[in-house]
């Protein structure tokens, strides 16, 4: 274990912090928390509650369904948190009202150096919570899970990723798919012939030039097939059109090939 300060430190307000092993014990995030790189603190809401039943959840105001984790409650965990890993920590909230999670946000929260993350369930949380104590609400789609740990945990490993020192390689994740905008480019590995599949013949050539074009071709092409909302053909950029046009890309109606 590193006994170096910790590049990243988390804290997650969760009412089961045994889920988050699953980000400190296995693979790369766990690694990254194994080698000291990352620290997690998990804080448990519960721990804050004042009555005999161990409630951190009310029916809402107004009436409706469900029930509404309490502002008193989150805020007492949350003011632990803060005091376990800094003051100065930037609270994130996950909730499908936030904003979506992208590699642009996941790059650009792993610049902090402490982000504390809470994890709700129910109905989610009270509003006077989150406009007096969080910085920024997160989701992490246009859909519902049942609580926040999943997306928590989506979030701490898109965002680890871009902590220095986490993966093997210095280029890996700004060579990751949406780290530019674009889809990324197929990748092959051995056996060089796969029941008669060739490897492309560029990426046996040893011509770094001409691999890196075919990749980038490859991931416009890639990103205009399938994600249309990240990359029009008006947003393709020239030199961008002369590559697709090169390796016999260009889209149906502009070129020799769909």
């Amino acid at each position: 274990m590193s006994m170096t300060e910790p590049r990243l430190q988390f804290a997650v307000l969760t009412l089961f912090p045994e889920a988050f092993d699953a980000v400190t014990r296995w693979g790369v995030t766990g690694r990254a928390f194994e080698s000291g790189l990352c620290a997690l603190h998990v804080q448990n809401p519960r721990d804050e509650a004042t009555d005999r039943h161990g409630s951190v959840d009310d029916r809402p105001y107004g009436g409706g369904p469900g029930m509404v984790m309490q502002a008193p409650i989150l805020s007492a965990a949350l003011g632990k948190a803060r005091l376990a890993i800094g003051a100065d920590a930037k609270v994130l909230a996950l909730s499908p009202q936030g904003v979506k999670l992208d590699a642009k946000l996941a790059q650009s929260l792993a610049l902090e150096s402490k982000l504390i993350l809470v994890a709700g369930r129910y109905e989610g949380f009270d509003q006077r919570f989150i406009e007096r104590e969080v910085d920024l609400e997160v989701s992490v789609g246009d859909f519902v899970v049942s609580g926040g740990e999943l997306p928590a945990m989506l979030l701490m490993d898109a965002v680890a990723r871009w902590v220095p020192g986490v993966l093997g390689h210095e280029c890996s994740a700004a060579e990751d798919s949406f780290s530019d905008g674009l889809l990324d480019c197929p990748q092959y590995t051995r056996p060089e012939v796969f029941q008669g599949d060739r490897v492309p013949d560029v990426l046996l050539s040893g011509d770094h030039g001409a691999i890196a074009d075919w990749r980038r071709a490859h991931s416009i092409k890639a990103t205009l097939d399938r994600r249309p909302d990240l990359l029009g053909w008006e947003e393709v950029a020239e030199p961008d059109r002369k590559l697709l046009e090169k390796w016999d890309l260009l889209p149906g109606d502009r070129g020799r090939h769909s």
